[in-house]
Order: C-alpha cells, then structure tokens, then sequence
C-alpha cells in the first residue's frame, strides 16, 4: 500500500477509535461526545437499553454519569434528568390531600403556585442546588414579604424534594442544605382585666355579643367558634364540646374539619356571663331565621351572619376593631383575645393544667412556653408555700 494511503487509512482508525472506543469509557462505564448543535450529550447503557441526556458542559454530563452508575449497580431506577420541579409538584401536591388538613394544603398550594414556581419551576429535579432554594427565599423577601412566608415555603419545598428522593427523582435534598429564614415570632398583645371589662361593655348591645363574651372567658380559636353547633351547647349543664372548626381558604367556601389537634376536642365549663350571653343569642337568632324563612340554611351554626350563613374571618375582625374603638382600646388581633383569657387566668393562680386543658393545647409545656409571662405570679405562690415550709409559725422574709 502507498505511504499516502497508508497515512490515510491510519487516520481514518485514530478518528474511529477516538470517537467509538476512547470515548466509551468500556466496562459500560458511558461516554460524552459534542454534537453538532455544540451541546454535550452522554450515554450509558442499563439493562440493555441506551439512556441519554445533554447539558451545555461536560461537568454536569460527568455528575449525571456517576449517579447512573450508582443507580444501575444499586439496581435503582435511573433519575429523570428532564423532569422538572413544576412537573413534580403537579403530581406530588394532589396526593397531599388526603394527608393534610384542608386550610393546610390549600395554603401549600398557594405557595407553591405564587412563590416557588416562579422562582425555580423550570428547573429539572435533578438539576437543583442549594443556590436555587437561596434564591427562591431571596425573592420572596424581596417582594415584601415575612420571614415566616419564606420559612413556610422552604418547609413545603423541604417536604416535597424530600419525597422526590425517596421515589428516586432526585439525589439529594437540597433544601436541606440550606437555612430558612428564622421566623418572627409575634408579639403577644393582651388586655388587661379592667379593659376586658370595658370591652365587654362596649359590645353588650352588639349582635355579636355571645362570641366575644364567649372569647374572652374561655380562649376558644375564632374558628372553634365560628364553626359551633348547637346540637354541641348545653345551657342547662352549662357546658360546651368543641368538635369542629371552620376554615376559610382562597378562592373557596368556608370548610367545617376536625379541631387542630386531638387535645382540642375538649368539653368547655361556661361562666354564667357566657350562659346568659348564649341564651339571649338563641332568642334573636330564632327571630332572624323566622323572619328568613325558606331562605335561612340549615347549618345550626350558633354564630353566623343575618342571613343564616357562616361568619367570614375579615368581616370579623373588622367588626371586633370596630368595637375596640368604641371602647377606646387598642387595636389587637383577634386570637389576642385567646392570649388574653390565658394570661388572665394564670395571673390569678389558675393550675396551668386546668388553663391548658380549657385552651386545648396539646401539653402544658406549650401553655407554660406561650404564656411565661404569666408564670411569675405562681412562682411567688411556690416562695410563699416553701416558706411556710421551711419556716413553720415565722413570717415571711419581705422581699
């Protein structure tokens, strides 16, 4: 053969060799090679079928290389490199619902619709760093919003990725891997016991009189309250059972569930303040659903609107910072009333026990934790009770 088509013939074997058998790898290891469009593609045989991807670098082809290996020696289903974040939450988040309460999943689903995705939706699952979940909190607190939303949105987006590596969608979690924004924590606001009193007053000629009343002496949530039957009140006994709760969720009608937590299903004691407040709200609720007629519904709720319908959260609250207006009291919020009648009730050495059976807390460390400020007042009954103690028939050493 001439020396030409000799050198000819062994370049033809270099450019063969070096694109079918040194780009290989060998021992089903997978290669990468450019195409024509400049990306990079890699290629791994598993279980006798080719499986492909392309990225704009060779690392990242790299990185997708090994954890196919991985999955095929663990003997793993391969991660879909192509699958996105947004298509993962459209399947993962309807399978949510059986699992959370209705007002929960709802709020998830907010989150996810209005923060997450128009962050980072568009990335593939097994594509996503810890950057990406930075920058979905970046924004979120760009756009005005609190620490908690972010926190909020973290958790979900924690929760989720989280199922996505189980169901080996995805690597790792990494949300995991980066820190939520710490949330603010509320300030407590309470009335005290005089300006409960002029509350109290202000709102004796209120259609609402009996929830406020019943808000102020036993701590019952708004929707605890909201979502009160009759068929649940015994005036005879004085005594109530809280059952159920109304939710209201965006863009939905009011939904009746559960109490928050098994604890919450208690029996309440009623004050005779609340007893009476109760029976003169049957009598003017039996004159509206007269005068409705056909139209009143038949919900048996104890608190609802003229018409017979259930109470809406912000026309509540509007109608409560009405009425602290008229009685010249600072505007608080409405589970502040909750706050108050615990704090009350600890401040008059009520047993902590007794407190947080009534407010349906799911153990006493979280009415001692919420209401600390409370707790000096036992502590000063703990000093005297150890001085008649160790000091028997002496008076107490002044403080």
């Amino acid at each position: 053969m001439a020396a030409p088509g000799r050198r000819r013939l062994l370049l033809f074997l270099f450019v063969y060799a070096r694109k079918h058998v040194m780009g290989r790898r060998g021992n089903g290891e997978g290669s990468i090679f450019k195409r024509k469009d400049g990306r990079f593609e890699a290629r791994i045989f598993i279980d006798g079928k080719r499986r492909s991807t392309c990225a704009k670098t060779q690392r990242e082809l790299q990185r997708w290389l090994t954890e196919a290996r991985k999955a095929r020696d663990s003997g793993l289903p391969l991660i879909d490199s192509h699958q996105t974040l947004e298509g993962f939450l459209a399947s993962w988040l309807p399978g949510r619902q059986n699992q959370l309460r209705h007002g929960t999943w709802s709020h998830q689903e907010w989150l996810i619709r209005r923060y997450i995705l128009p962050s980072i939706g568009k990335v593939p699952v097994s594509q996503l760093r810890p950057q990406h979940v930075q920058l979905m909190q970046d924004r979120m607190l760009e756009l005005g919003l609190s620490p908690s939303s972010a926190h909020h949105a973290h958790a979900v987006l924690h929760r989720a990725l989280q199922d996505a590596v189980r169901w080996d969608l995805a690597a790792r979690n990494v949300a995991a891997l980066v820190a939520p924004p710490r949330m603010a924590r509320r300030e407590m606001k309470t009335l005290t016991k005089v300006q409960v009193q002029t509350f109290l007053a202000a709102a004796a000629e209120d259609r609402l009189n009996a929830l406020w009343v019943l808000a102020a002496t036993t701590g019952m949530r708004e929707g605890e309250m909201v979502g009160l039957y009759w068929a649940e009140v015994d005036l005879e006994r004085r005594q109530l059972r809280v059952n159920a709760t109304l939710r209201w969720t965006r863009g939905s009608e009011p939904v009746v569930n559960p109490p928050k937590t098994p604890r919450s299903r208690r029996q309440i004691s009623l004050s005779q303040a609340a007893v009476a407040a109760l029976r003169h709200h049957k009598a003017l609720q039996a004159g509206e659903r007269l005068r409705a007629g056909p139209e009143w519904p038949e919900s048996d709720f104890v608190f609802t609107d003229e018409q017979g319908g259930p109470l809406y959260a912000h026309k509540l609250l509007y109608r409560f910072w009405k009425l602290l207006a008229r009685a010249g009291l600072p505007r608080i919020r409405f589970h502040d009333l909750r706050h108050t009648a615990a704090s009350l009730l600890l401040a008059e050495n009520v047993h902590p026990k007794i407190v947080s059976d009534l407010l349906g807390h799911a153990s006493v460390s979280i009415t001692l934790d919420v209401y600390s400020h409370a707790v000096p007042a036992l502590q000063a009954e703990v000093v005297r009770v150890m001085d008649e103690i160790a000091m028997p028939g002496r008076a107490a050493i002044p403080s």
